[in-house]
């Protein structure tokens, strides 16, 4: 399954394939076994217990729709659009700011309505900073080493997309969005010492954002120690912890999640993990991880192809979606296993959560383009 140079004949790389399409698999069951109960009970579903399942497999289709269209799209106009993408990105989380636009739940102002479903602009924002900062790394390439040139300009413009970000508020995407940026900028050849200094000055800016934020503060505390206050603001971690507590080596069972039962909130979405810990186990929860690094592995393996193609915003482009998916279930399994502190930030192509499948299922198919590029230029063609 790992790539052969020796195989030209091959057009896709299988293993990246299959690797999405097994995660993709395991989060469509994942889903109905974790909202099936809310799904029976709720009003807003008309108590059809299949609501979440049929609506997560619709996305999962608009997704791959949309991924097998960008397969389509050679990469030399993903560059060439980059940079009005990204303005419309950043159009669009304006428009979110606009009273009577932003649909506001929970006291975040995260989602535009579209009358049939709802739209998170910073979900697509993640797929535009990729490309984004790949053009701007390569543009910018004989400056990398220039703070005023090579390092000012992204970090102003990135400066104002967290602004914006933070008024939602979206915390976590901000914080999967700025790893992006900076990750893309070190892999173009970013001095280094930039990179330590402005890795130190975030972590001091996130700092004072958590201490600043009464609600953020609450999270970090239940972090700390979710039995505390296992009814209050421990109330989501502790509950995870039960589940992969319950869960031991191979699980409960499929289906048989006791936690699901209006005892965890959103099982489906950002705790999706934690059913699946329960209901699978130890081993459940391996084959997900396992999933996820061989995925990322394939992304930044495509990317250093590219890179010996000489085709370094294609291996940019590659590597900044490796990162995206790898720090979105990081921060998303630390959350579920009480590593990291309480984020809204789903599972990759597991968790549902229409924006979220449709456009990482984009950035798959970005990333297949890339590989069938360079496959193709392996084989003497040009492009």
């Amino acid at each position: 399954m790992f790539y052969n140079p020796a195989r030209r004949d091959s057009s896709l790389d299988a293993a990246l394939v299959w690797s999405a399409l097994m995660l993709a698999a395991i989060g469509l069951v994942m889903v109905y076994s974790a909202s099936i109960a809310m799904a029976e009970a709720e009003r807003f579903t008309g108590f059809r217990p299949t609501y979440f399942l049929v609506r997560h497999a619709v996305y999962l289709a608009v997704g791959l729709a949309f991924a097998a269209a960008l397969f389509r799209v050679p990469l030399w106009l993903w560059q060439k659009a980059s940079p009005w993408l990204f303005m419309a990105g950043t159009g669009l989380l304006v428009l979110l700011l606009i009273p009577g636009v932003g649909r506001e739940v929970n006291g975040a102002r995260r989602w535009i309505s579209l009358g049939f479903a709802t739209f998170q602009p910073s979900e697509l924002m993640k797929l535009f900073v990729v490309l984004y900062a790949a053009d701007y790394t390569v543009r910018k390439a004989a400056f990398m080493d220039d703070v005023r040139k090579g390092f000012l300009p992204m970090f102003a413009v990135m400066t104002f997309i967290a602004a914006l970000m933070l008024r939602e508020p979206d915390f976590g995407a901000l914080v999967v969005v700025t790893t992006i940026a900076m990750a893309v900028l070190f892999l173009g050849g970013l001095n280094w010492r930039l990179f330590a200094g402005l890795a130190a000055l975030l972590s001091v800016a996130f700092a004072v954002l958590i201490v600043s934020s009464p609600y953020r503060l609450q999270r970090i505390l239940g972090f700390m120690d979710p039995w505390a206050d296992s009814l209050g603001k421990g109330y989501q971690l502790s509950h995870s912890l039960i589940a992969f507590g319950r869960g031991e080596l191979f699980g409960v069972g499929l289906g048989a999640s006791v936690e699901k039962l209006f005892y965890l909130p959103e099982a489906h979405t950002d705790f999706l993990l934690a059913v699946i810990a329960e209901e699978l186990g130890f081993a459940g929860v391996f084959v997900v991880i396992m999933l996820f690094l061989f995925l990322i592995h394939r992304a930044f393996a495509v990317g250093r192809r590219a890179a010996s193609l000489e085709r370094y915003y294609a291996a940019l482009v590659a590597q900044g979606i490796g990162v995206w998916i790898a720090a979105q279930a990081f921060i998303n399994m630390g959350v579920n296993m009480g590593l990291l502190p309480t984020k809204g930030l789903t599972l990759p192509l597991l968790s549902f959560g229409g924006t979220g499948i449709v456009v990482t299922c984009m950035a798959l198919g970005i990333l297949m383009r890339i590989d069938w590029e360079n496959r193709y230029l392996m084989r003497g063609g040009s492009l």
